[in-house]
């Protein structure tokens, strides 16, 4: 299966959702395969978990979500896509990350202000040749994951994708475009 299930698949509400162009691009970077045990914190409506599970079948993911209405947006969608090696977490990350197993790859959507630990956390709990993928939308949120990456001598891949969507306004056609996303990778190269 390749990633970018369409947008319009899953169940949203008001909740965030990572779209499905930012979504494959985000989940190429984080080379998942199919025994990978995945964090996906600040995990909104679970789509970002919701294709990791399914491209790492005999792997596990862990979806870390605070928000009460997002968990049970990502319950529903696990039960949609017919996921079975998705555990849900209603916990703030980086809350109870030292109780998982450790991770092959962490894609962190959302921080809560609390990104740099989420960093710290996640890296110790990161496999040799593991990966940390952060989108980030604020300039902020770069800026502080290329300094830890720095400062923790990791290896970095970052990309900006901007992505627009062409729309129909009455019998004319124009790109609408969505927020552009900084995605940075961070490789643990021990």
């Amino acid at each position: 299966m390749a990633p970018g299930i369409p947008d319009e698949f899953f169940i949203r509400g008001q909740v965030p959702m990572t779209k499905e162009e930012v979504r494959a691009v985000t989940l190429a970077k984080g080379k998942l395969f199919p025994e990978a045990i995945v964090y996906d914190l600040g995990s909104g409506t679970g789509s970002i978990a919701i294709e990791a599970a399914l491209l790492a079948p005999r792997g596990r993911v862990y979806a870390y979500e605070r928000n009460p209405e997002a968990v049970s947006l990502i319950k529903q969608n696990r039960d949609r896509f017919e996921v079975t090696n998705l555990e849900i977490l209603c916990k703030e990350a980086p809350q109870g990350l030292e109780e998982l197993p450790k991770a092959h790859t962490v894609f962190i959507g959302g921080s809560g202000g609390r990104l740099r630990e989420i960093l710290a956390k996640s890296l110790a709990k990161l496999q040799p040749k593991g990966r940390i993928v952060l989108n980030a939308i604020t300039l902020e949120t770069l800026q502080t994951g290329l300094a830890f990456a720095r400062e923790e001598n990791l290896k970095v891949e970052a990309v900006t994708l901007s992505v627009s969507r062409l729309e129909e306004i009455g019998k004319s056609h124009w790109w609408k475009a969505l927020n552009p996303i900084n995605i940075i990778t961070l490789i643990k190269e021990e």
